[in-house]
């Protein structure tokens, strides 16, 4: 019996051996057939993203249509609003030159007025010489009749005691005479005079008033026609606000909708590079199946889910994951990554073992390095960005601790530092990488 011992002991560990070489080689299996389907999904989502592009790019020659219709709007209210203003321009012109016009048919008046004025001081001066002359005429003909009318002229000549006498007595006669006549003839030149005055005045005055009250009112419908022009002006302003507002809506739904669209192809090159590296993964998977074939001993290493991942660099969080007020877009969104506050040139290291899926720019990452690592059954890809510079490239396998590139400021950053993502089973899904984060 003891020598079947140490028989049945080997016995035991072959088959023990045996088994932990089926566990291994089933597990193996298990985790081929996970790649595999994780490698369907991603080309799925491939397909997926090709759809919405596509949905993108229509969405977005939609928005250039509305664009270029607004557009042609605003250009014709633009053209309206010259036109407008050149009327309201015209106007304001027409009434400032009225106005004038006013101030100088006022200004007329007022003239007209100390015209009168003066007029009437002439008038009361005439009148006062008419009176005079009227109250002389008076007397002369009182006289006159009271001496026997032409008569008292005769006896004057007959009285003359010589010829000499009579001729001088017979000028005499004559001057008289000719005052009186000439008294008269001015005395109605004067009635004359004042009574044209008068009427000339009067109908200057009444011509100018009625001027002037044309004049207010063509003044008063030009600003009528103003304030229709200024109204006008009013409506096709809140038109033309409204324009703007909405070409700016479809500029900014434009810019989101070309964001999207280059977001979708990033993520479809990210999707198409890690399909690639999961390959790679599968290969190397199957190569290390085949090695387990021939080490019955051999074990695959093992790991603790969390703190799979060693710092890629040294330095403070300066931003956790989680939903947060973006610096640049001034909006609240999701980070995805850790921020760690570090100087541009700082060494950076692989997370873990892994293959390169993609190092090249990516939109607002700047310069980032994706790497895709498959670790106990589980893929994952990792994601730094923000880099001054890379040393790695796509398809490149490197080992934990490997300096991969060095931190910077590149992309959409505020400052130097480095972004750091963690996504399980493919980019796309982001989880907090403190978690995972020895």
């Amino acid at each position: 019996m003891k020598k079947l011992l140490p028989f049945l002991l080997i016995a035991a560990l072959v088959l023990s051996a045996s088994n932990i070489h089926g566990d291994l080689v089933s597990a193996e299996s298990k985790n081929l057939d996970e790649l595999k389907k994780e490698k369907s999904e991603i080309e799925k989502k491939q397909k997926d993203l090709e759809s919405e592009k596509s949905d993108t790019e229509k969405k977005l020659e939609e928005n250039k249509e509305k664009q270029n219709s607004v557009q042609s709007d605003i250009n014709s209210l633009d053209q309206q609003l010259a036109d407008t203003q050149a009327s309201i321009q015209s106007k304001q012109s027409e009434i400032d030159d009225t106005n004038k016009e006013i101030d100088d048919l006022g200004n007329k008046i007022e003239e007209l007025k100390e015209e009168i004025e003066e007029l009437k001081e002439e008038i009361k001066e005439l009148e006062e010489k008419i009176e005079k002359r009227e109250a002389l005429l008076k007397d002369r003909l009182r006289a006159i009749q009271k001496n026997g009318g032409t008569m008292r002229y005769i006896e004057v000549l007959l009285g003359s005691s010589s010829f000499a006498d009579f001729i001088s007595r017979t000028a005499a006669v004559n001057v008289m005479m000719d005052q009186d006549k000439a008294i008269m003839e001015s005395l109605n030149e004067d009635r004359i005079t004042v009574e044209n005055k008068k009427t000339q005045v009067e109908d200057n005055k009444t011509e100018v008033e009625a001027k002037k009250v044309e004049v207010e009112d063509k003044k008063l419908a030009l600003e009528n026609q103003k304030e229709e022009l200024v109204a006008l002006q009013g409506q096709l302003d809140q038109q033309m606000a409204e324009k703007e507002s909405l070409m700016a809506q479809l500029e900014e739904e434009h810019e989101h909708l070309e964001e999207i669209e280059l977001t979708l192809e990033e993520e479809q090159e990210i999707l198409r590079a890690e399909a690639s590296a999961k390959q790679k993964a599968i290969a190397m998977a199957e190569r290390e199946l085949e090695q387990l074939n021939k080490n019955d001993n051999e074990q695959a290493s093992s790991g603790n889910p969390n703190g799979i991942f060693i710092h890629p660099a040294n330095g403070r969080i300066s931003s956790q994951f989680g939903m947060r007020y973006h610096p640049i877009k001034h909006v609240n969104k999701l980070h995805s990554g850790t921020d760690f506050a570090v100087g541009t040139g700082t060494a950076l290291k692989a997370p873990a073992d892994g293959v390169v899926s993609r190092a090249a720019w990516v939109g607002g990452f700047g310069n980032a390095i994706f790497i895709s690592h498959y670790i106990d059954g589980q893929s994952y890809t990792t994601v730094s960005a923000h880099l001054s510079s890379m040393s790695v490239s796509p398809g490149q396998e490197v080992k934990q601790g490997q300096v991969i590139g060095r931190t910077g400021n590149t992309g959409n950053s505020t400052g130097p530092h480095l972004h750091f993502e963690v996504h399980i089973g493919g980019y796309g899904n982001p989880v907090d990488p403190m978690k995972y984060l020895r």
